[in-house]
């Protein structure tokens, strides 16, 4: 096999970085909303509003890189792709307790932070990152 041929990627590996990006775009897109809402209404509390819609940006940028770096097969990647997901698990929750909009997205980010979860301890996941499982020689 040449240096340019690579095995091919597991598709856990590729529907757990897809699970990553979802979730990515998901708070990016609810920062860039909180941000254009926060500049265009008026709002009681402006810098609270800000604070707010630039830090679902900058978590959004986690996933994003976990995502990228899953699909690269990075093994630092998934780090940060598990903790998402297990961060993800109390926010669904929350959302789950709403009596609102906010059950069905809070549905949705269950399904997805589970199946995450379930994909990243895969042990193909964790062999196509090159990750070492306890008791495993090098």
């Amino acid at each position: 096999m040449s240096s340019t041929e690579q095995t091919p990627r597991p598709t856990r590996l590729t529907a757990a970085a897809a699970v990553a990006g979802i979730e990515a775009l998901g708070l990016l897109a609810g920062g860039v909303y909180m941000l254009v809402h926060a500049l265009t209404e008026k709002t009681g509390d402006l810098t609270g509003a800000l604070t707010g819609a630039v830090t679902l940006v900058a978590l959004g940028l986690i996933p994003l890189a976990a995502a990228r770096g899953l699909w690269l097969r990075r093994s630092w990647s998934r780090g940060p792709a598990v903790i998402t997901q297990i961060l993800a698990l109390p926010v669904a929750w929350q959302m789950l307790q709403a009596d609102s909009a906010m059950i069905p997205a809070g549905v949705v980010l269950a399904i997805l932070a589970a199946t995450g979860l379930v994909l990243l301890v895969n042990p193909a996941t964790t062999e196509a990152l090159g990750i070492r499982r306890p008791g495993q020689e090098a």
